[in-house]
């Protein structure tokens, strides 16, 4: 169990929120929600944190950011684009995803998350929507997208995964929502940190311990 300096620092160490670090304002609506949620999809898939934002850097780079620009890329541009980050171990799968999450975004929300926010009842609704965007769009993907989002959408409070969890309670946090709260910390950050921990620290500790 984790002392609170301890549970503090660890926020200092892992908490920055993945958006932030990216430079993604979400303030600025739409452009900046998908930026993210193609970042989001990409932290997803169990490969290195580098790796992602290595990955998400050259879709920067090349100005393919938005559905209709990755539409007009096509397959093989994607597939290219993805080993350059170092997806290679998913490009084509990930290729083949990002087309169809583009398209299906295109032609029910006119290209835009705020809109598929809008139509959204609560917040199970919400993340059924996006997971129904398209095939690889997982309960991980939802929580690391709609995590950053809690700031600007209120209906967005993704239940923690499995992971996260285990990793909350082996730091003796059995309700994080209750922690932060009570100890007057950003609840992103606390989740952000977590969420690092359970892929890099412990995960590692656990290998270590095979």
């Amino acid at each position: 169990m984790a002392t609170g300096y301890e549970i503090r620092k660890l926020i200092e160490e892992l908490g920055e929120p993945y958006s932030e670090m990216l430079g993604i304002d979400l303030l600025e609506g739409d452009p900046a929600y998908f930026k993210w949620f193609l970042a989001a999809f990409l932290y997803a898939k169990p490969i290195r944190e580098e790796s992602a934002t290595k990955t998400y850097r050259v879709f920067e780079a090349h100005g393919l950011t938005g559905p209709v620009a990755i539409e007009k890329a096509g397959w093989n541009r994607l597939v290219n684009l993805l080993g350059e980050g170092g997806y290679r171990r998913y490009d084509e799968s990930t290729a083949d995803r990002l087309l169809a999450i583009s398209e299906h975004l295109l032609k029910e929300y006119d290209g835009k998350l705020s809109r598929l926010y809008e139509a959204s009842a609560d917040s199970r609704d919400l993340e059924r929507r996006i997971r129904e965007l398209g095939k690889g769009i997982g309960p991980v993907t939802v929580e690391i997208f709609l995590r950053d989002m809690r700031n600007v959408w209120p209906k967005a409070d993704p239940p923690l995964v499995p992971d996260v969890k285990q990793a909350a309670s082996d730091l003796g946090i059995s309700d994080v929502k209750a922690y932060a709260r009570e100890h007057g910390i950003d609840l992103v950050r606390l989740e952000t940190a977590l969420h690092r921990y359970a892929r890099n620290v412990r995960r590692s500790h656990l290998v270590e311990a095979h």
